[in-house]
Formats: C-alpha cells, structure tokens, sequence
C-alpha cells in the first residue's frame, strides 16, 4: 500500500510544471493619488515611467487635494500622494497616513486669470491693488469660475489672491466653485463663465482659454506640491517611482508643461 502510493505522488509531481517554468507574477502598479492640475505632466512622467523601467503603468487618481487627502486619511489603497499645497500634506501627515520621511517639496507653479480663447471679455482687467470693480465691470454679469474657495488649494490660493487685491468682495456672489481646478477650466473653456481662476500650467493645457493675466506671486501664498509616500504601501515600486518623479527625465515633463521643479537649475528651494 505505501509502494502504490509513494509511485502515485512521484507520478503527480511529475505531471506539474517546474517552478521555473511557472509565468512571475507581474507587480502591482503603483497607485497614485494626486492633484488635478498634474493630470497632464503626470500622464507624461508616468508614462516615460513605464517604458524606461519595465513596469507597470502606475494608476493615478486625479481630484482636489482636500477630497484625496482625507479618502487616505480613510484608508483608501494610495501608494503615494502629491497634493497642490503643503496643507493637505499636512493633513495628511496629522492623520499619520503618510511617512513623512518621504515627503519632500516637489513643484511650484503660478495662478492665473482666464477667459475663453474666441472672446475679448476682461482684455482691460489688470491684476491690481483694486481690481474689483474692473473685475466686476468684465464679469457683465456673469460667474468667476474658481476650485472649491475653502478647500481645493487652487481656490484658496485665488481667494487669498483676490482679497490681497481688494476683488474679493466686489465678485464673490458671482463665484461658482467646481470641485477642482481642471472643473473649473472646463466651466471657462465652455463659455459657462466668462472668466477663472487656474494655475498657468492648466491654462496652457486648454487651447479654449487664453490668459488675462498673472497674480503676482505676493498676492497669495507660495504654490508648493510635496509628495510622499502612503505608510500603508507595500508596493515595492513606489518609492522607486517617486524617486523617478526628482529624475532629469521625468523633470522635463512637468516643466514642459508650464511647472517649475523646486531643486533644479533655477527652480529654487
């Protein structure tokens, strides 16, 4: 009886494929949470990612960063996190989801007025200590198409700026607030409003809207994007994919598109 089944066993082994033979698991993507004015540039890097290194493409969620910050704070399934302002890093990092021995500040970026490109509304607004009634004057009546003013950072930047400036009162009933800052350029690139508040960098990846003007960089806080790691990652490729997003090739992706690199040549600190 112990023949039989001694030659039973070594027959079934015999018939499975050796260990060697057997396809690798290919690796999970890294799954990236990330603010939507980098849709454009991201898309690019990670791409370059992909080929470069042999990976996966990573998956990348692009919204506000309040509405990601706090769905990481919920323990949604993030491998790393770029947000649009240091706040909701700082969110973040209270709630003790990220490792803040990752993070580090990664983009800087500037804020401008847009108006749809096939139109010559606001082409005398300037961006002046004042400017409220002017830009009142150019709205006619209609919407300031802004990101969410109390959470997205596009929208507290442009309120910030606005106040400084002394517009804020003079448009806020007319402000419509999209839930991020790629919303609100589309209100603007459809001629749902006749003027927004964006970053450059989304401007520049809309043909439909043109710019006004720029805010002057002391009329709202520094516009910093830090970047981190998820404390809860196990994916063995997200720090590397981070690491590649400080690279020389990935860097000429986001300055393509409009961004400035905190680190390189001429980017500062």
């Amino acid at each position: 009886m112990a023949i039989t089944r001694r030659i039973w066993l070594a027959a079934a082994l015999s018939a499975l494929p050796l260990a060697s033979s057997l396809p690798a698991r290919a690796a999970e993507p890294v799954v990236v949470f990330a603010a939507a004015s980098l849709k454009n540039a991201l898309d690019e890097a990670s791409a370059l990612w992909t080929k470069d290194a042999g990976k996966a493409a990573p998956r990348i969620s692009y919204a506000g960063s309040n509405a990601l910050a706090k769905q990481i704070e919920a323990g949604a399934p993030a491998d790393l996190f770029v947000s649009a302002d240091e706040a909701w890093m700082d969110y973040a990092d209270k709630a003790g989801a990220i490792r803040p021995d990752s993070r580090f500040n990664f983009l800087r970026n500037t804020l401008v007025l847009i108006a749809p490109a096939d139109g010559s509304a606001a082409s005398g607004v300037s961006l002046v200590p004042g400017l409220g009634p002017n830009l009142a004057k150019a709205l006619a009546g209609g919407k300031l198409a802004m990101a969410n003013t109390e959470a997205v950072p596009a929208g507290k930047y442009g309120k910030a700026a606005l106040e400084k400036l002394g517009g804020w009162d003079a448009v806020k009933v007319q402000v419509a607030q999209a839930e991020n800052v790629r919303a609100a350029l589309l209100l603007v690139a459809r001629g749902e409003a006749p003027l927004g508040i964006v970053y450059a960098t989304d401007a520049a990846a809309d043909p439909k809207v043109r710019v006004v003007a720029t805010f002057p960089a002391d009329s709202h806080p520094p516009i910093v994007y830090p970047a981190a790691l998820i404390k809860t990652s196990a994916n063995p490729d997200a720090g590397a994919f981070l690491a590649f997003l400080k690279s020389a090739p990935a860097r000429t992706s986001f300055e393509r598109q409009g961004f400035t690199v905190i680190g390189a040549p001429g980017g500062g600190l």
